[in-house]
């Protein structure tokens, strides 16, 4: 076996675990449990092969005096599973009362926070242009990983992943590959052209991006201990506007936060 093809093997000790664990924890608010380790040895082990770097200890000094690295960090351990169309309800409450409410003429502003490779971006656009025809709309989508920012830009998809498109919008909306991209489908380019995204790290201060009637942060909080919830809470609820709606995930809540916002169902909120 050639050097090449040896795999890495050093470990990840406890105290460099509690290294990276405090990194991710300060700059992207995630709390890790210890049962993170084996992800966190897992995915960084190929930096190390990259540097020749024989400890975990010898990378976390090597990343702290690197923004790059410090950025490449970051894109590999935040989680960013996402599909199309994921909570449906949520998309029927957007259409069926959400858009017939919107005051006419007025833009629709909808901001996907933490919108991972783009999906629910895209499944939130194509909606739109199904029910709003021309009518005037934007979408916003923003994650801390500069890596999944670019996929979602590019907006080409595996086939696999495109089950939850009803097909109307596969037609209307996505393009099938061929030839060397058979398997693969991408969105649009007129659909593509009114989702914008930008890196936001909702763990800091936002950047000034406006005022939204929806904004989606679904399936993020659960990384999240009690304090940056509500600190994250705090700073986008300032950026949606009064009879705006707020989306979290399913599985997630806002019990015990201070958030001024009323409960319409469950994992759905509105700003009065």
């Amino acid at each position: 076996m050639n050097a090449e093809a040896t795999p890495f093997h050093a470990p990840l000790h406890d105290a460099e675990f509690l290294q990276f664990r405090t990194l991710i924890h300060r700059v992207a608010g995630i709390s890790m449990s210890s049962a993170k380790k084996a992800l966190v040895a897992g995915r960084l082990a190929k930096r190390l092969k990259h540097y020749g770097l024989s400890s975990y200890g010898e990378y976390y000094r090597l990343l702290t005096a690197r923004q790059d690295e410090m950025q490449m960090v970051v894109d590999l351990l935040t989680t960013n599973e996402t599909y199309f169309f994921r909570e449906e309800k949520h998309f029927d409450r957007l259409r069926q009362q959400i858009l017939p409410q919107h005051p006419v003429g007025r833009p629709l502003r909808v901001w996907s926070a933490a919108s991972s490779t783009g999906e629910e971006a895209y499944s939130i656009a194509m909606l739109l242009a199904d029910a709003l025809g021309n009518a005037p709309w934007e979408i916003f989508g923003s994650d801390i990983s500069t890596r999944v920012l670019e996929r979602a830009r590019a907006g080409v998809y595996d086939l696999d992943r495109a089950k939850g498109i009803p097909q109307a919008y596969l037609r209307a909306y996505c393009l099938k590959g061929v030839g060397s991209q058979a398997g693969r489908l991408q969105i649009d380019p007129v659909l593509r052209r009114r989702v914008s995204f930008a890196q936001v790290n909702l763990n800091e201060p936002l950047p000034d991006v406006g005022q939204f009637d929806v904004i989606f942060l679904r399936n993020v909080m659960i990384y999240f201990e009690a304090e940056t919830k509500q600190r994250v809470i705090a700073r986008l609820i300032e950026r949606l506007r009064p009879g705006g709606w707020f989306f979290i995930g399913h599985s997630e809540s806002l019990n015990g936060l201070s958030h001024g916002l009323v409960a319409k169902a469950p994992s759905v909120y509105r700003k009065e």
